[in-house]
């Protein structure tokens, strides 16, 4: 028997709290092919100065490289965040079978929360696209780590001169 769903999206938790620890953005994604991980990937974009470096890419990027072909139509990626207009537009040039993401993102979300790329039938691939395995595991995962930032952006010390 094959891992289900929620057993990819807690590998995909796993490597979001990497990324947390490297005090980035925690979103975490897996790559599976046929039942089997191929590839994990979390987010990077601070530690690496590189805007691309979201957990789909790093994802894609490894399994990509691991299977030998840029083209991946017999994977399913899982991330914890909805992907972005970025993430979606690679995960269709990769030809993915299936998206599926935990959280919503009503600010950035390229799956059907702001904008659906997945649906656009004028592309030449579609991609099955699935939101809200274990999203309250990964929004409360989310919730917490800003909310921590915005604590510590408020106690921390102004950057102004003390007086003389």
């Amino acid at each position: 028997m094959e891992p289900g769903a929620e057993y990819w999206m807690q590998l995909a938790l796993a490597a979001a709290c990497q990324a947390q620890a490297l005090g980035e953005v925690p979103v975490g994604a897996v790559l599976v092919r046929e039942g089997q991980l191929v590839a994990t990937g979390f987010n990077r974009p601070i530690s690496t100065h590189d805007p691309s470096a979201h957990a789909e890419m790093a994802a894609l990027r490894e399994g990509a490289r691991l299977l030998g072909n840029y083209r991946l139509p017999d994977c399913e990626l899982y991330v914890t965040l909805e992907p972005c207009a970025m993430c979606a537009g690679a995960m269709l040039h990769a030809r993915l079978k299936k998206v599926i993401f935990g959280a919503h993102d009503p600010k950035t979300g390229a799956g059907g929360s702001v904008i659906n790329l997945f649906a656009e039938s004028q592309l030449n691939h579609q991609t099955v696209v699935e939101g809200g395995v274990l999203a309250r595991e990964c929004g409360d995962l989310l919730k917490a780590f800003f909310a921590a930032r915005r604590a510590a952006a408020k106690g921390a010390p102004n950057n102004e001169p003390e007086p003389t």
